[in-house]
Parts: structure tokens; C-alpha cells; sequence
């Protein structure tokens, strides 16, 4: 039996803005302050996740706020020649202000507002809720860059993302503002269908771990949104149940999973053993839970 109507479009609206929007403009304030130690080098900060991608629902909390420094990168070379990779050792040198002090300079400044709300974890810097603030996670992030040419510094192409260190030491790179920009494209041009099914694939998700079809962590937000972002347009049509259907079908039945791409477009949806992709299992497990919650209803 189908989910009616009535329930995916309950599912489909967006939670609310007013709280998060304050939060992340008190913490940005913050951030920016001008007696920082790192206040004279270029940086931003701005909102990734859920509520900077509109996708945010009732039952989320959290506010994500990434601040990036832009006055030194870390690259990925792989796609230069051993020429450009030559060019390039010897057009840049080592930064003096590391991403570790960065790092720490951020958790300092945090602290200072907030004191023992302030929680350092794998990825990211935990701020307790408290009052009308919404608990809130901060990335600390030096720019990335994916070369694709490089035959000296006025003449040389990439693609700008942000990278960090989980507390193990491994880095991670990605492409939080590629992927909002293509979300919002992809939304405009399924006559903004997508955003709504975005978010009740992710009311789903959470009727699913309450009722034992999912287990938690098994399907996080960002790759709700990369799996929706890979349906074709013409998919989204009439109303949120033939989206979820022909949606849901293509994705088993037509598509090639191995060529999924996140929505940044920088990397594959699925694959194993990396920390920026969805594992096989995992993606499998959800598709077929989803299935199954839908036709049990």
C-alpha cells in the first residue's frame, strides 16, 4: 500500500528557519570578530547542510558553519602532468600558519564565547544548545584545490573546495558550495520538486529507524540529497507520490549505481572505503528498506 498523499506532503514541508538563522548569525559574528589571530588573513563563513540548502525538516536541530581559510590550500595533483606537478612545487612553498594553528586559533575564539559549551569531536566543533541557540557544528577548513592545469600561477585551472582532519589525521576534502548551487539548479529545473522530496526522503528515514526498518547512521542527509540529485527531470512530475515511485524506480531499475555522483559532482555516490563517499552496503540497505517501508504502510 502507498503512503498517501496527505502524509508526503506533511512530510515535504520545510522546518523552521527563524532559530537556525539567528544561531548562525550570532556564531558567524563571532567567527569574524575583529580581534581574532587570524582576522588579517582572507577567509569565509557560511552555512552548509540541511538549512543552507533548504532542505532542513522539523525533527533536525543542527546548525552546520563552515569557516574556511583562503590564504593557504592543500592540492590534489593526480590529474597534472609530472611537468605540471614540477611547475607547481616550484611556484609555491610551504605555508608558516598551518591548518593546525588555524584550527586552533577557531577552537579558541569559540571557547572564549562559550566556554564549556564548546566540544571538540571527530570532524567538527560541537556548540551545546542553549537558550534560543540551536546546538551547532563548526568545520574549521583551509581551502582545496583539484588541479586539472597548472603551467604557472597566472596560468592554471581548478576546482575550489574546503578539506579538514577528523581526529584519526586523515583529511577530507569536499565541495559544500558545489553542492548547494547544483541542489538549487536541480531544483529549479524539476519545477522544485526536488527540495520537497529531499525532505520526505528524510522524514522517511527517520519513521524508518523508529519503526525497525533502518538502522541509524546508515543513511546521513548528504547523500539523501546526492541519490535524488541523480534522477533525470522528467522524473519529478505530477505530485510527491509519482516522484517517490518513478523516482525510486529509475534509481533501481535504469540507473547504472557505479556512475551515480554526489551532488557536488566532484566524486562517485557510492563507493567503498572512502570517507567522502556512501558505502555500497549502506546505499543498497537503504534502497531496499525504503522499498520495503513504502510498500508495508
Amino acid at each position: 500500500m502507498a503512503i498517501p498523499e496527505s502524509q508526503l506532503e506533511t512530510w515535504s514541508h520545510q522546518g523552521s528557519v527563524t532559530q537556525s538563522s539567528t544561531t548562525y548569525n550570532s556564531i558567524k559574528k563571532v567567527l569574524e570578530a575583529t580581534e581574532t589571530l587570524y582576522s588579517s588573513k582572507k577567509y569565509s563563513v557560511f552555512l552548509q547542510g540541511s538549512y543552507g540548502n533548504d532542505t532542513n525538516i522539523y525533527a533536525e536541530s543542527d546548525v552546520d558553519i563552515v569557516i574556511k581559510l583562503d590564504s593557504i590550500f592543500q592540492s590534489d595533483l593526480t590529474k597534472l602532468s609530472q611537468d605540471e606537478k614540477d611547475a607547481y612545487k616550484s611556484a609555491y612553498e610551504d605555508a608558516t600558519y598551518t591548518y593546525a594553528n588555524f584550527k586552533k586559533d577557531v577552537i579558541g575564539v569559540l571557547t572564549n564565547s562559550y566556554g564549556g559549551d564548546v566540544d571538540i569531536g571527530d570532524k567538527a566543533i560541537a556548540i551545546a544548545a542553549r537558550g534560543n541557540r540551536r546546538k551547532t557544528d563548526v568545520i574549521a577548513s583551509i581551502q582545496f584545490r583539484r588541479y586539472f592545469k597548472f603551467r604557472s600561477k597566472v596560468d592554471q585551472s581548478y576546482e575550489d573546495g574546503i578539506c579538514f582532519y577528523n581526529s584519526k589525521g586523515e583529511r577530507i576534502a569536499n565541495y559544500p558550495k558545489q553542492h548547494s548551487e547544483n541542489l538549487s539548479q536541480k531544483h529549479q529545473g524539476t519545477d522544485k520538486w526536488l527540495k520537497p522530496m529531499v525532505r520526505v526522503l528524510k522524514n522517511m528515514r527517520g519513521r524508518m529507524i523508529e519503526n525497525g526498518y533502518l538502522g541509524d547512521g546508515i543513511a546521513p542527509s548528504y547523500f539523501l540529497e546526492g541519490l535524488l540529485y541523480n534522477v533525470p527531470n522528467d522524473k519529478y512530475t505530477t505530485s510527491l507520490q509519482n516522484c517517490f515511485i518513478d523516482a525510486i524506480n529509475w534509481i533501481q531499475n535504469e540507473a547504472d549505481k557505479d556512475k551515480l555522483v554526489c551532488a557536488n559532482e566532484q566524486y562517485y555516490l557510492l563507493r567503498d572505503n572512502t570517507n567522502v563517499c556512501w558505502s555500497k552496503e549502506n546505499g543498497e540497505t537503504f534502497l531496499n528498506a525504503v522499498v520495503d517501508f513504502w510498500n508495508n504502510w
